[in-house]
């Protein structure tokens, strides 16, 4: 599976796209907002890029985080997630997506309870300081790029990964009230 050779980092959240704007004007920085564009285009963008770090919005795993939260809010159609997950897994082989080295997330505190533990649940869990929730300004997120740790990169076998996330079970569901 594919990996670029700038830092790679998807913004995730509301606003987003503003918030990538905002860092049009920075040294070695390259901002692709997604608009029209595929999630396939903006890695082809991206892949072409000799900047230090490529910010986007474009999640390559945008489809599974959807699919993943409608199945736990109950909303989702039955076997969209695992349709999600292996679109995702031949978009992720035939390189036609690639794995962000880093996602930000905006107002990680604002977001429903099922997408943060998406983010600070599941991503996380899979690579810890590749996901970091940010106050969703353009210099949050500028001042941020110059912090970004080194850890371990996503699960080497994505595939076992992805294909289990339908057992990964976000916080919500495991409490309530104790048994009488």
């Amino acid at each position: 599976m594919r990996r670029l050779s700038s830092t790679v980092v998807v913004v995730a959240g509301d606003g987003a796209a503003d918030v990538i704007a905002g860092l049009d004007d920075r040294h070695n920085v390259y901002a692709i907002r997604r608009g029209e564009r595929t999630a396939a285009e903006v890695t082809d963008l991206a892949a072409r890029s000799a900047a230090t770090y490529v910010v986007h919005d474009a999640d390559p795993l945008a489809d599974v985080a959807a699919a993943w939260t409608a199945y736990f809010d109950g909303t989702g159609v039955v076997g969209a997630l695992e349709v999600a997950i292996e679109a995702a897994l031949a978009d992720l082989r035939a390189d036609r997506l690639a794995l962000p080295d880093y996602y930000l997330v905006l107002e990680s505190g604002d977001m429903p309870q099922t997408w943060r533990h998406w983010w600070l649940g599941v991503l996380a869990g899979a690579a810890p300081v590749r996901v970091v929730p940010v106050p969703a300004s353009s210099s949050a997120v500028a001042h941020e790029l110059g912090r970004l740790a080194a850890g371990r990169w996503w699960p080497s076998d994505l595939e076992t990964w992805l294909r289990g996330l339908p057992k990964v079970v976000p916080d919500q569901l495991l409490t309530g009230p104790a048994p009488s």
